[in-house]
Formats: structure tokens, C-alpha cells, sequence
């Protein structure tokens, strides 16, 4: 068995037991961001998984719009990262 050689860990811990690793990040081409890729991408790098920069290099996003994500997961819960409910977070 060959595993591919990554920086950072493979795998993390979440604070509710459950483990996430880096295939339980969106791939790289992803297009269509529902809120359950969001949560992905916030969690993988608010515990660690992946940084930051690697974060909006593999995914071609703004910090700016990755922060806002962050915000409406801190403030709201995951369920404020669909698009339909998000005119509704901002306004509050």
C-alpha cells in the first residue's frame, strides 16, 4: 500500500469525536458549494487539516468570501452557509 506524501495531518480530531481527514475535504475542482462542502472546508481549517492558504489556493476562493463563511458558521451554525438562508443571516 502507498500513501501519497502530504504536509500536515492526515487525519484531525473534531471536537464532538468524530475524526475528518483529507478525504473528507471537497476535491480541488469543486464547483457547486453547498453548505455541507463550506462546513467541510471551515472545519478542515479551523482544526487544522489543511491552512489557510492552502485552503483558498486549492479552492480559488477570496479571503474575503472564506471569511464570511467563517462568520456564518461562529454566528449561526452550519445551516446559515445555504444559499437560501443567507440573505436572511446577513440582515441581521
Amino acid at each position: 500500500m502507498y500513501l501519497r506524501k502530504i504536509e500536515g495531518p492526515r487525519t484531525v480530531t473534531l471536537a464532538d469525536g468524530r475524526i475528518m481527514s483529507q478525504a473528507d475535504l471537497p476535491p480541488p475542482d469543486t464547483r457547486r458549494w453547498v453548505a455541507s462542502r463550506k462546513a467541510a472546508v471551515v472545519r478542515g481549517v479551523a482544526y487544522g487539516l489543511i491552512t489557510k492558504a492552502e485552503a483558498l489556493a486549492r479552492y480559488g476562493l477570496s479571503e474575503e468570501e472564506f471569511e464570511q463563511w467563517v462568520v456564518a458558521v461562529r454566528e449561526h451554525g452550519v445551516e446559515a452557509l445555504k444559499a437560501t438562508l443567507l440573505q436572511k443571516y446577513r440582515q441581521l
